[in-house]
């Protein structure tokens, strides 16, 4: 297929068509994506007959310009290109020694259109934090109690005047997650189910009137110390990920 092969397309499809006006010159998001499965498949090694070892730890090196048009994207560009290593590795047989590191480090010795990859395996630990994805917004959940509806004293006040003003909360303990209703209108559906209380899964779909309350568990920034520190100029932002299952 060629040097954009099914790793880079996916990229491309994922983050490229949403943020395509952010880059008119400079890296691109599929060239770093490029990047990183070069060095993972240069740098896997054989470990024993069932296990090949590759890095997961990532210093992305770019240019002043090219980072600030990454630290534009937020966490999006680091969860796609996460998600995407994890599919590669797991496409080629590849393990990790820890959890998977990408850090974005900005060197003012790298030119514009450029970037350089330092990769290393190394073990770490990684945190998780409880997010819902609504009307194109994410909102991390801060407290035990979040609640949702239309109304301003709400945490998390969303335009559909199809909902309450209180209409649903969400329960978030650091590792299980609830949804409840507050005695709505309408109702509060949990994947299409109508529910008044339910256990909360990790990429449910909780539905207010016509809005999508989608639920999910996401890495915290709690990335392992670099193979290569960087200079006391450099400016650099972390992201951690694991393969993600159900909350116990």
């Amino acid at each position: 297929m060629g040097l954009l092969d099914s790793f880079e397309k996916g990229l491309e499809r994922a983050v490229n068509s949403a943020f395509a006006k952010t880059f008119r010159s400079g890296i691109q998001p599929v060239e770093i994506a490029s990047a990183l499965r070069s060095e993972l498949d240069k740098n896997a090694a054989v470990v024993s007959r069932d296990r090949i070892l590759a890095p997961n730890t990532f210093v992305v090196h770019l240019s002043p310009a090219d980072d600030d048009k990454m630290s534009a994207l937020g966490d999006a560009l680091g969860e796609e290109l996460h998600t995407l290593v994890q599919k590669h590795a797991k496409k080629q047989g590849y393990s990790f020694a820890g959890p998977v590191s990408i850090t974005f480090a900005r060197d003012e010795n790298q030119a514009t259109g450029t970037l350089w990859v330092d990769a290393s395996s190394a073990q770490g630990k990684v945190s998780w934090r409880g997010v819902v994805d609504v009307e194109g917004k994410r909102h991390p959940l801060v407290k035990s109690r979040t609640v949702i509806g239309r109304g301003s004293d709400a945490d998390i006040t969303i335009s559909d005047a199809g909902t309450s003003r209180k209409h649903v909360e969400i329960l978030w303990d650091g590792e299980r997650a609830m949804v409840r209703d507050m005695n709505s209108t309408n109702g509060t559906s949990l994947n299409g189910r109508k529910v008044a209380e339910a256990a909360l899964a990790p990429d449910s779909t909780v539905t207010i009137g016509r809005t999508d309350i989608v639920f999910r568990v996401v890495p915290q920034a709690s990335a392992p110390a670099a193979p290569r520190a960087p200079r006391p100029t450099d400016v650099t932002r972390a992201f951690d990920v694991r393969e993600q299952g159900p909350l116990p």
